[in-house]
């Protein structure tokens, strides 16, 4: 049968659910390890970052300094009810309980950490923010990447300290416990802007893509009309910071300068691709004079360089819709993402609701993230 919904074995040992064979061994790109408490960085803060932390603290570009923008956002909110740990902490902050629930249910082969805790890009203070995102990576080897190797760290770095940023970048070259960078898609400017070119060559010199998560704090309003009443209001506003990172990079000519780059967006959907790029190409036949250093339209940058995780899968009413979206993306630039352990997280045995060629399941489960991260 040709489908991505497929029925679920029964564990003859325990009697739980299994997933069927099709999707055993997939590669999971969005995973999100937590803290058991705010002093797991700790360990690997030295003595003078160490003291600032406890002396002074954090002072994040947000306008509600102490708290998250909406309840939603607090830590531990927005989880799956079943993934809070008996033994304390945070969900996605056991290992034992994420290996039960993703890594061993569906015998992932690999799964790429996406760290939403540490604050150093949002950190005013920008040597203590580099100090953090040196924590949190090597957290997440020595919680993570080596008590399990299936997990592959991404690397956090400040991008408002270049020299922190590249140093952190190439001191992780050549390690494959780490897949790809980590950089926030809210900035104080927009990611194209030759401020941050330096960052970026160091990723593509160090064969890592970049890794666009959404989220994150910058000090600007979160939507571009300003701050919304709501969070029904701010999390469709997403897609708002993934269209400029996409037109920022492309029309600030960045894949020109770097050729190699590849750019990975994370958990911001991608129903709105093909209508952005459209308006990019219309313009861009318009406007050439302003930009003569694009050789090519804005779509060709797109498909040559971008590449979009599933959750949240957008679903059209009608779902064979979903199919021509598949296909305008190109399904060796679509690679399968849990979200685990939010609320929203997807199921690979129900994340698509509409049946998909077995070619393209292949390509969206395991061999695009494969092939991009060099995974075994």
């Amino acid at each position: 049968m040709n489908m991505t919904v497929l029925d679920r074995k029964p564990d003859a040992a325990t009697g739980a659910d299994r997933p069927a064979a099709a999707y055993m061994g997939f590669i999971d790109c969005d995973v999100h390890p937590y803290t058991k408490g705010p002093n797991d960085f700790d360990p690997f803060l030295s003595k003078r970052w160490l003291e600032h932390k406890n002396a002074i603290g954090g002072r994040p570009r947000q306008a509600l300094a102490k708290m998250p923008m909406y309840p939603r956002m607090s830590p531990g909110a927005g989880m799956r009810m079943d993934s809070w740990p008996k033994s304390g902490g945070h969900p996605g902050s056991d290992l034992p309980l994420m290996q039960e629930q993703l890594l061993d249910l569906f015998d992932v082969s690999a799964g790429l950490l996406a760290p939403l805790v540490g604050g150093s890009a949002a950190e005013r203070n920008v040597e203590f923010g580099s100090a953090m995102a040196t924590a949190v990576n090597e957290w997440q080897l020595a919680h993570w990447c080596i008590p399990d190797k299936r997990l592959k760290g991404a690397i956090q770095v400040n991008i408002e300290d270049t020299p922190g940023a590249i140093a952190e970048i190439e001191k992780r070259a050549g390690d494959r416990r780490f897949c790809q960078v980590n950089i926030p898609p809210r900035g104080i400017e927009p990611l194209g802007r030759p401020r941050y070119l330096p960052i970026l060559e160091a990723c593509a010199a160090n064969d890592f893509p970049i890794s666009l998560h959404l989220g994150g704090t910058s000090g600007h309003a979160s939507t571009g009309g300003g701050w919304p009443s709501f969070y029904h209001e701010e999390h469709p506003s997403y897609v708002q910071t993934m269209q400029t990172l996409v037109i920022s990079l492309v029309c600030e000519g960045v894949f020109e300068k770097i050729p190699n780059l590849k750019v990975v967006m994370v958990e911001g959907g991608f129903a709105w691709l093909p209508a952005l790029c459209w308006r990019l190409d219309k313009t861009w036949k318009r406007l050439k004079t302003e930009v003569p250093f694009l050789t090519k339209s804005p779509s060709e940058y797109v498909h040559e360089h971008f590449w979009v995780t599933t959750q949240p899968i957008e679903e059209p009413e009608r779902p064979q819709d979903m199919l021509s979206l598949l296909e305008w993306i190109g399904p060796e630039r679509i690679m399968f993402s849990t979200d685990y352990p939010h609320w929203d997280q997807d199921d690979p045995r129900y994340a698509f609701k509409v049946q998909i060629p077995r070619e393209w399941q292949e390509q969206i489960y395991k061999t695009n993230a494969r092939e991009l991260y060099h995974l075994d």
